[in-house]
């Protein structure tokens, strides 16, 4: 009898996943969470993004889950979920690459001033808009991991000036480190344009606050491709209406979709794009996890399973 793997996704696409992955891994029965008839204790596996609270209530045979995505708090937050099981969090090649392209477009819109260059031409007004050249431009990586990294190494190739920051130190080659909170205002110091990479954990919740932006150099501007719990949005909101802030371009939220209600979005300094960033591309996502959960079936080496104590 085939061991059961339960899917949770987004609605547009989950039939997309079920026959995918079924198709990718013939050994195991491949059910979608809300539609199909399955035994939920005989559960083994599972493949989800943003799974209700209790979703994994009853599945006492669990073995693993993996998401679909690098991040994992949509996992985590149910305070239910069994820790004894381990998270495959989704990240590959094409992740990495989609990040780095957002990170260096919107660094570059930044850079060569591309908000006042559209509103001069909104208003039919000749307007040139100089630039310094990008290796005199300091870029700020909040969180150099897997992601963070790969966008700094491409940031650098450009010509930029990148440093980054983690919680524990990291040597990253062209890359200036920092690391831990005693050297956070050194590091917020050293850059003008900044790159929220965190993870969303205990220590960063809120932590794109105030007391950060306080340190930042005046007329900064903030890209956050992290978690939307990292950010206090009103606080962002008072430095860009103080102009301590020049701008900011916000992917992720704590709450998504964003409300039509939100004051982000009238905001004109304010770019919002809907969790797009590293979006995973259905096709490379599912050779990833399939890839992954056969290794895990046999019982090799998995990389990209969690550190459950640090969670990601």
């Amino acid at each position: 009898m085939k061991e059961t793997l339960v899917i949770r996704v987004d609605p547009e696409r989950r039939q997309w996943w079920k026959k995918t992955l079924q198709e990718l891994l013939p050994n195991l029965r491949v059910v979608l969470f809300d539609e199909d008839d399955y035994e939920v204790s005989a559960v083994k596996y599972a493949v989800v993004w943003d799974p209700p609270l209790g979703a994994f209530s009853g599945m006492s045979s669990l073995r693993c889950v993996a998401s679909v995505g690098a991040g994992v708090s949509h996992i985590l937050k149910d305070p239910d979920y069994p820790r004894d099981v381990p998270i495959i969090r989704t990240i590959g090649e094409s992740l990495r690459l989609r990040m780095s392209e957002y990170v260096a477009l919107h660094v570059l819109r930044y850079h060569r001033r591309l908000p006042e260059v559209m509103a001069a031409h909104e208003a039919r007004c000749w307007t040139q808009h100089l630039s310094p050249l990008a290796s005199d431009v300091s870029i700020g990586i909040m969180g150099v991991g897997n992601l963070g990294s790969f966008a700094a190494h491409t940031l650098s190739s450009l010509g930029y000036r990148v440093s980054g920051w983690s919680r524990r130190p990291k040597e990253i080659e062209g890359l200036t480190s920092y690391h831990g909170d005693d050297q956070l205002t050194e590091f917020l110091s050293s850059a003008t344009i900044f790159v929220c990479m965190l993870p969303q954990t205990s220590r960063t919740e809120n932590i794109l606050c105030r007391n950060v932006f306080a340190v930042m150099p005046d007329g900064s501007a903030l890209i956050n491709v992290g978690r939307g719990e990292c950010l206090v949005e009103s606080d962002l909101l008072d430095a860009l209406d103080s102009g301590k802030l020049h701008g900011a371009t916000l992917d992720v939220f704590r709450e998504e979709p964003l409300s039509v209600d939100s004051p982000l979005w009238g905001h004109p300094k304010v770019l919002i794009t809907c969790h797009t960033a590293s979006a995973i591309d259905p096709a490379v996502g599912g050779e990833l996890i399939a890839a992954n959960l056969r290794a895990f079936i046999r019982g090799d080496d998995v990389p990209d399973i969690i550190d459950m104590e640090q969670g990601y």
